[in-house]
């Protein structure tokens, strides 16, 4: 691989900031609105449906824009990001990889992540480019900004409809990371096992595979013949972030 291309949100960022924010700012418990998201996760939805159930008429871009006017937007520093992110990018970068963070999120998110000084040559949210996961045109951009042929270029994420299915019809080699609820949940899936040329369970795990021709050879071993699959369509989890 030339160049590795990685997600924001649960690839390289906690959404635990993120979801107990919402909780304070709806006056819930945190752990209620996380259960919440889990079983939007586990069903294959929007984990901001789960903002919808405490809240059914809840417009959330325009409350995302009334927490913002009321000193209470996005926050992000150091202790947000997962600990394997600094030393797999710098390994990253010394092998010779061109590294980019190209992910969903707002124009503050990315002046945020760029304030962080992280060692990556190019960092950008999706409102940024104006286009969200799993939109194509977003993934045509990710090429771009790769500077590398779509199969010299690794995308890394979480989830498998925003990152792993869309980076693959694009041509590109994907990891999928085993991290955060969706990553987690649907590890195992045969889609994702089928997708994904990689799987993974840290960043640091990364520079091991620049240069392998076999991705068989390094993904992680897929799930037991015996154990039941969870049911999931490839169209079926939508983008969250």
């Amino acid at each position: 691989m030339e160049t590795i291309v990685l997600d924001i949100g649960e690839t390289l960022v906690r959404d635990d900031r993120h979801w107990a924010s919402w909780a304070d700012w709806l006056g819930v418990p945190p752990h209620t609105l996380g259960a919440l998201v889990g079983a939007a996760v586990a069903q294959g939805r929007v984990a901001t449906d789960a903002l919808r159930i405490l809240r059914p008429d809840m417009d959330v871009e325009e409350a995302y824009r009334a927490r913002a006017a009321a000193g209470r937007g996005e926050h992000l520093d150091e202790s947000d990001l997962y600990q394997d992110v600094r030393p797999a990018l710098g390994e990253l970068r010394a092998a010779g990889v061109r590294v980019v963070v190209a992910g969903d999120g707002t124009v503050r998110a990315g002046e945020l992540l760029r304030a962080l000084d992280l060692p990556a040559d190019l960092v950008v949210t999706s409102d940024e480019w104006g286009v969200r996961k799993p939109d194509p045109e977003f993934f045509a951009r990710v090429a771009e900004a790769s500077g590398a042929a779509p199969e010299a270029t690794l995308y890394v994420g979480d989830h498998p409809a925003d990152d792993l299915f869309p980076a693959a019809a694009a041509g590109m080699r994907t990891a999928h990371l085993r991290r955060g609820p969706y990553g987690h949940w649907w590890a195992d899936h045969p889609d994702v096992v089928e997708t994904a040329d990689f799987r993974i369970d840290a960043l640091t795990e990364l520079v091991g595979l620049v240069g392998s021709p076999d991705p068989g050879g390094t993904a992680a071993p897929d799930a037991s013949a015996d154990e039941e699959p969870k049911v999931v369509r490839r169209g079926a989890l939508r983008s969250v972030r």
